[in-house]
């Protein structure tokens, strides 16, 4: 079973921290240098770098989430496809293996509509897409953006 990464010092980011930290920043260097780019080829090109599984979960999310909800924009967030709605990011994609978890997850940003009351969860832990986990993805994507 993997484990969390471990800091060197009381305090310090781990490596897997650091690496998403400088992603971000170039994608906001990016952004601020007016770089017309193709955001979802950039997102399928680091879907494709993907070990499996996380390749293969990753590939279906784009599909079901293109498939539920086409206004969403692909783009990446942190060095993870993420999905916008109006400028705004809805949702995301975290690999396992990016932080070196035992599970991949799907979390929703605070401009998801998912709210339920008091408490209502934010991200979900993935291990595999079948077709009633799709389903219930799909009314979570329609519900965030409605």
């Amino acid at each position: 079973m993997p484990t969390t990464p471990k800091t060197t010092t009381k305090g310090a980011f781990t490596e897997q921290e650091r690496d998403a930290m400088k992603e971000r920043a170039n994608e906001l260097k990016s952004a601020r240098r007016g770089a017309k780019a193709d955001t979802e080829s950039e997102v399928l090109a680091k879907i494709a770098e993907m070990p499996e599984p996380d390749r293969v979960i990753a590939e279906r999310l784009h599909a079901v989430i293109k498939a539920n909800v086409p206004a969403l924009t692909p783009k990446l967030w942190y060095g993870m496809p993420a999905y916008a709605h109006n400028g705004k990011m809805i949702c995301f994609f975290q690999p396992a293996a990016k932080f070196k978890a035992r599970y991949a997850t799907l979390g929703f940003s605070d401009a998801a509509n998912l709210d339920d009351g008091a408490m209502w969860p934010a991200s979900f832990a993935l291990t595999e897409l079948t077709a009633d986990v799709e389903e219930r993805i799909g009314a979570l994507l329609r519900q965030a953006v409605s």
